[in-house]
């Protein structure tokens, strides 16, 4: 989201606070019809080490109004974004993150957090559980414009989304013999 802001960017503020959110456990272990089919970040419980995140500002004043952009730009329902307030209400489909959030604003004294709360699905598209060598092979599968995207959602996810998978790819010849900055004629 950091470098795709899509129709959330007139309703946000200032600049992204790099590597300064709360610790989560997310994973590239979702596969997104949005992102033609690439994988994507969710919160993932098996993940062992949380990564930072990052946030930015919205000029709403309203946290029902955020929650209603969010899921506007990530085209889902309502129930599939995730929420806290310093002190107060919560909510979250993943056990422990409301709560890592909460501790999050108490720290930092901002007021409420929003966050994309779906589920995880590679099983529903692959038949089986997500794991590095799964995920891998699922990529494989992927071709075109749907492995552009996926190319490009890994690569351009912020350095501090440091998860085991993309670690992993990171070792991976295959994975690192796309190079589309040079077969595009470009890059972000």
């Amino acid at each position: 989201m950091i470098w795709d802001l899509d129709d959330l960017e007139p309703k946000v503020s200032g600049a992204w606070q790099r590597g300064t959110g709360p610790a989560m456990p997310v994973e590239f272990a979702r596969v997104s019809p949005k992102r033609k089919q690439a994988l994507v970040l969710v919160i993932h419980q098996e993940v062992p080490a949380p990564s930072t995140t990052s946030y930015i500002m919205s000029t709403r004043t309203s946290l029902d109004e955020v929650i209603e952009d969010l899921a506007a730009r990530e085209r889902t329902d309502l129930d599939h974004i995730g929420h806290a307030t310093r002190g107060g209400k919560s909510y979250s489909r993943n056990d422990g993150v409301a709560e890592t959030a909460g501790q999050w604003l108490d720290d930092t004294g901002l007021d409420a957090a929003v966050w994309t709360d779906l589920d995880g699905n590679f099983d529903d598209h692959t038949g089986g559980s997500f794991s590095h060598e799964a995920g891998l092979s699922y990529l494989r599968t992927l071709s075109g414009q749907s492995l552009f995207e996926a190319w490009q959602y890994i690569t351009y996810a912020p350095a501090e989304t440091d998860t085991p998978f993309r670690r992993f790819l990171s070792t991976d010849s295959w994975w690192n013999s796309l190079d589309y900055n040079r077969d595009q004629g470009g890059g972000w």
